[in-house]
């Protein structure tokens, strides 16, 4: 069996992010074709995210670091803004580091108190 497309336009889930996937050492020559692929995705995606997975980057180094910020500068010319998934712990904290801040793919907002956490209550704490 087989059945007609429906009129009118495709259903497009405007909350799912675009996907770039990073993978291997990327060379400075890379750099600005990536930056035109973050801008491409904004704009074709309707979401102002675009998730960098980052798992196979490769080792942690200044060069990552620089390629991050120049996605993350290109994103909001955009009007967007770029996360990660899948940061290696050292990327993580050489970010850090360096004083950049990047939201990443799984954490809670800062807002959000994360799911199944209670605060402690020492004795003899008013109760309020």
């Amino acid at each position: 069996m087989s059945y007609a497309a429906p009129p009118g336009l495709p259903i497009v889930d405007a909350m799912t992010p675009a996907v770039l996937v990073l993978a291997g050492p990327v060379t400075r020559d890379e750099v600005a074709g990536l930056c035109d692929d973050v801008r491409a995705l904004l704009e074709a995606s309707g979401t102002r995210v675009v998730v960098c997975d980052v798992g196979g980057l490769g080792p942690p180094g200044l060069g990552a670091v620089d390629l991050l910020a120049r996605l993350q500068l290109a994103a909001r010319r955009a009007g967007g803004r770029i996360r990660l998934r899948d940061p290696d712990p050292a990327l993580h904290a050489l970010l850090d580091l360096v004083g950049l801040r990047f939201e990443m793919e799984g954490e809670p907002e800062q807002r959000e108190p994360a799911l199944g956490v209670e605060e402690a209550v020492e004795p003899g704490d008013p109760a309020v």
